[in-house]
């Protein structure tokens, strides 16, 4: 029974709280409209410059088909080297395309012919996938040239390879995609931590902890009645933002709605218990606030929600299995794209299940009735 009415008091908390009700409706409509487009890895719209010492209608008809790219954007044709270098120094161009005398002759003669690209590489990530889409662009534009004059092709083989890639799970290589599923773990994640991590300790600097101190519930009916409220509050926000990403992105989870469910309930256990935790050892609301932030960045950024987890040194992908997010993430992505059952993402529910058992008794055993 006692039970019952601190669930009901924490409900009543949080419908008396303005401010709570429309960060739950607000918050993910901005950030699932903002963040899939801001983090967006793909490289657009490299400015590039031409020195093209060869003036021939081959040299521009490269130019051209490299323009005709999304990824690229032409914005000057200079003279030479050293005003090419002056337009990346001043910020004009990423990439200099550098066209030899011979370019033509050279390739009309023996089909190949040699183009010095320059990159800047302020940005190593930037630079690296900026060559290589203008490689791969030139590679396209020399076997073109070579079907139009027949060369390099062995007619009586019956002509070459016809290659057709397919790509699974995201045809077309829409990276929002990919990183809508994990904007949602991350806005849950900040959402069902943050909010308990301010529950115990505000009831410690208003001082009505000690009122329920002397109440007749365990430590475990009490640390209980603090999650329900926001695992209720987690459910809402997790099908708001599948939702949204339906409306938004036409984004259908491939797996079904129970199976997210699932893996977000337990989810919802570890942050909350985590949560709980830090609000028990916390004295001020302060305080809590900025313990709970430094573990949800460590999260967040270990989490494989940006950076590949694949891409980190071995010694940092070892701590990722620390990371409860990381199994999320996962989950979350294979469940929305791949359509993946229970048992294939077992490894990440097992995971998963341990951590908010852990984390549950870490709750559980920190609460102190009695300073």
């Amino acid at each position: 029974m006692a039970l019952r009415y601190l669930i009901e008091k924490e409900l009543l908390q949080i419908k008396r709280n303005s401010f709570l009700p429309k960060v739950f409706i607000i918050l993910p409509v901005v950030i699932l409209l903002v963040v899939p487009f801001a983090a967006n890895q793909e490289v657009k719209n490299l400015k590039f410059c031409v020195v093209d010492n060869d003036h021939s209608q081959l040299s521009w008809r490269l130019v051209e088909r490299i323009d005709a790219s999304s990824s690229f954007v032409l914005t000057s044709v200079v003279d030479d080297y050293r005003g090419a270098l002056e337009c990346v120094e001043a910020g004009t161009a990423d990439i200099i395309l550098e066209i030899g005398h011979d370019f033509s002759s050279e390739l009309v003669r023996s089909g190949e012919a040699a183009v010095n690209v320059h990159v800047n590489a302020v940005n190593g990530v930037k630079g690296a996938m900026g060559q290589a889409y203008m490689l791969s662009i030139i590679s396209d534009f020399s076997s073109s040239l070579r079907s139009e004059r027949g060369v390099g092709v062995n007619r009586n083989a019956g002509g070459g390879v016809d290659v057709r890639p397919r790509f699974l799970f995201n045809e077309r290589l829409d990276y929002k995609a990919f990183m809508v599923p994990g904007v949602i773990a991350m806005l849950l994640t900040l959402l069902i931590g943050f909010l308990p991590a301010m529950s115990i300790v505000g009831e410690k600097e208003k001082g009505t902890i000690e009122r329920i101190n002397v109440a007749p519930v365990s430590r475990a009916g009490f640390i209980l009645s603090k999650l329900v409220p926001y695992w209720l509050a987690g459910l809402f926000m997790l099908l708001w933002s599948m939702l949204l990403a339906y409306l938004f992105y036409g984004m259908v989870p491939r797996s079904g709605v129970l199976q997210i469910v699932l893996f977000s309930g337990v989810f919802f256990l570890i942050m909350s218990s985590l949560g709980l935790i830090v609000s028990n050892y916390s004295s001020t609301m302060q305080q809590a606030a900025l313990l709970m932030f430094f573990f949800l960045i460590i999260f967040v950024l270990m989490s494989g929600l940006l950076t590949p987890v694949s891409s980190m040194p071995q010694w940092a992908q070892s701590l990722t299995w620390l990371n409860p997010l990381r199994y999320y993430i996962e989950s979350l992505r294979a469940l929305y794209l791949k359509g993946s059952s229970v048992a294939e993402l077992q490894t990440q529910l097992i995971a998963m299940s341990v951590y908010a058992a852990l984390s549950w008794l870490g709750a559980i055993m920190s609460y102190r009735k009695t300073e």
